[in-house]
Parts: structure tokens; sequence; C-alpha cells
């Protein structure tokens, strides 16, 4: 089975190795980043698959956005992935947050994924799987909070949730499937050299979850092994 996958924030980690395994597949992938003209490894994956093409996306940039959207109007889309995030300064204690930092850990991990799913609702209408992947937290679970601390990525990813399951129900009547996806703790710039497990091992899970994606499924929050995770 193959397709066309739209998926954010390819210059590296899970979004990188998602497209190099869409594209490995057979897929038409489109895949975005701030500046491609920096995103080497992108590059080098764009010279070695012809399905995969590059566009230019700042996720906060709402112009951009409409001008991507307009620019593949009409083209199916049969999964859209919202994967770039920031997570912010690390190590911020109770009585030092930085309250412009949290307004941009939110604009980015909260308000942007939504307004992906806004630009593209009419290519996910159009295209058979319609499936919405969105990349959250396990952090952002409140009843998985033990450790308390994480205000900006912690927050981000809980209001996330809450607008993948409202885009679930909103979008059911067009057949349009939403979940919210924890990629684990992954080896990557933000996971760090000593989390647990690699791109491949996480990004085979999502690719599974993504692809068996269902009514029952939509609107629900998953580790990326398939195991549900609680609000």
């Amino acid at each position: 089975m193959s397709g066309t996958i739209l998926i954010t924030g390819c210059n590296r980690g899970i979004g990188l190795e998602m497209a190099r395994q869409f594209a490995k597949d057979g897929w038409k992938v489109i895949a975005t980043c701030r500046n491609p003209s920096a995103a080497w490894k992108l590059s080098e994956l764009n010279e070695s698959y012809a399905n995969l093409e590059v566009h230019t996306l700042d996720v906060t940039d709402y112009v951009q956005l409409t001008d991507l959207a307009r620019s593949l109007q009409g083209r199916p889309l049969d999964i859209l992935v919202s994967n770039a995030g920031y997570y912010g300064p690390k190590g911020v204690t109770f009585g030092h947050v930085d309250v412009d930092e949290w307004r941009k850990v939110l604009e980015i991990n909260t308000i942007a994924p939504y307004k992906l799913a806004e630009a593209f609702y009419p290519n996910l209408a159009a295209g058979q799987n319609k499936v919405v992947g969105i990349l959250s937290s396990k952090v952002g679970s409140i009843a998985d909070n033990q450790s308390g601390g994480g205000y900006m990525y912690r927050s981000s990813k809980t209001a996330l949730n809450q607008v993948v399951k409202s885009l679930a129900i909103d979008l059911k009547e067009q057949g349009i499937k939403v979940v919210a996806l924890h990629p684990g703790w992954v080896k990557t710039e933000m996971g760090g050299p000593n989390a647990l497990i690699s791109t491949e091992e996480s990004v085979t899970g999502i690719k599974s979850l993504l692809l068996n994606a269902s009514a029952e499924s939509s609107g629900q929050f998953f580790n990326y092994d398939g195991c549900v995770i609680p609000w």
C-alpha cells in the first residue's frame, strides 16, 4: 500500500527518518522544514528518492502555510503528520519560567498543529487513508505526571492532546482520523544521547499506527508501540 504523506520538521530526527521510511516504501513524500538549504541530510534523501519532494515551511508562519496549501491544492493527502516541535529551555524550575519562551513553545507545539490540519483539510478529505498523526509526548499526560516541573513543554502537549480530541470529533463525519502519538524517549537532538530507543524503532512503530488508524482509534493517545496512554 502506498499513497501521499506530508510531514513537517523533516530536517532531522524523527521527521527525517519518517520521510526515509515512507519514501523507501514507495510513498509520495512531501517533506517540509524551515530551512531546506541547511538540511543536508534531507537533501541527500531528496537525491536518493524521486518520490520525495522538499518544501520550505516554518509551521508558525501561517502566511507561508497558506501559500504551501495553495500550491498543493487539488493533490489528495492520505496522511498528514505534524512532527515539528520545540521543547524550550531545559531545566527550568518553579519561579524561573520565561513567559515569552512559554508562548513560543505553545505556538509551535499547540497552535501550529491545529493550523496545519486546518490548511490541509481539503487535501485530506480527498485522500484515501484520511489520517492525521500529531506528535505529542507522554509528559503531556496529566495522569502520568509524577515529577512536576516542565511547565512549558508539558502544558503545550497537554493542550495539544485536547486539540487532537476535538479534531477527531469535528472531522469524524468526513472520515478523517486523528491520533496523538508519543514517539518514546528517542535518541535525537531533543531526546539526547541517553534516550532509550533509536529513531528507526520509534518511526517503525509510529508508521504502523498511522497505517492502521481507524475510526475506533481516532481521538486516542498512543505510545509508539501501540499502547494507549492515559490522558
